[in-house]
């Protein structure tokens, strides 16, 4: 089915709640790290923009002692695409009319042994409509119970729906967060999806509810696990290199950035992505 009013606004409601859900959490994490000592914990600042042509949305930007730089944005846009990129996306074939809602995470630690996590979801509306996104986590030092921890709440999130569909995601993340100039994964993996209509609105929403709670239960379970673990400037060095990987996927390959930019979305939201401190060797 297509989304009609009704369904997108069940789905911009649900990316607003989801947001709210995980900027109170980080911040809690935040709290609970700084107390009892002299650091101040970080908090969001929630800065509303509009979208010329229609639509708009809200970039959360958090600097603390944990989420060295994290970002939870949620975005509702709609207008014509440009010719030149219109052919590229289903359902715009005869007309290049679009709208798109839904939230995008990025999280760059401080402690090198607490990994950077991305996740997304989103749903898009032309001549067609369907949902996208994935989470995938990237570690400077891998912990094969974390990345099992992770794996494990994404598989939970996909077998409620299809006993399939976690195989099939979990590739098709392998394959995207792929940096073929490196011939190198970007991290360790997760899922990730596209063009999921499966003729039941609610499933599908349902679905992408599910990713976004699972997802936030296995971070959180994570970066408490790791976020005491010592490190040393060597380890900080390893961090920051790691993360130039991170830019260069993020600015030559990823569809969220370009998709953003092709559709005159707030620049800073888009680029939110990018780490505070990178290094190249």
């Amino acid at each position: 089915m297509k989304a009609g009013p009704t369904e997108k606004q069940q789905a911009q409601g649900w990316f607003r709640q989801l947001r709210d859900t995980i900027t109170n959490s980080f911040e809690k994490i935040e709290d609970a790290y700084c107390q009892g000592s002299e650091l101040t914990a970080g908090k969001f600042t929630i800065t509303p923009w509009d979208r010329p042509g229609g639509g708009g949305g809200e970039m959360g930007l958090m600097r603390g002692q944990v989420f060295e730089k994290v970002g939870v944005n949620i975005s509702t846009v709609h207008g014509q695409f440009d010719k030149k990129f219109a052919g590229d996306i289903p359902g715009t074939e005869n007309d290049p009319s679009f709208w798109a809602s839904g939230i995008s995470l990025v999280a760059h630690m401080k402690n090198p042994y607490v990994p950077a996590v991305h996740m997304n979801t989103r749903l898009i509306v032309t001549g067609k409509s369907w949902i996208g996104g994935g989470a995938d986590l990237t570690p400077t030092y891998p912990f094969s119970e974390d990345t099992t921890l992770f794996h494990e709440h994404l598989k939970t999130a996909c077998d409620k729906h299809d006993p399939d569909d976690y195989k099939r995601f979990k590739k098709w993340c392998d394959e995207y967060f792929y940096l073929p100039h490196r011939q190198e994964q970007r991290g360790v993996g997760g899922i990730f999806y596209d063009y999921i209509n499966t003729g039941s609105w609610q499933n599908d929403l349902q679905f992408t509810k599910d990713v976004g709670t699972q997802f936030l239960k296995a971070f959180e379970i994570i970066v408490k696990r790791r976020i005491s673990h010592p490190w040393n400037d060597e380890d900080r060095q390893k961090l920051k290199e790691k993360r130039g990987r991170y830019v260069e996927f993020n600015l030559l390959y990823d569809r969220g950035t370009l998709f953003g930019l092709k559709t005159n979305g707030n620049v800073d939201a888009i680029l939110m992505s990018l780490p505070p401190e990178v290094s190249w060797p």
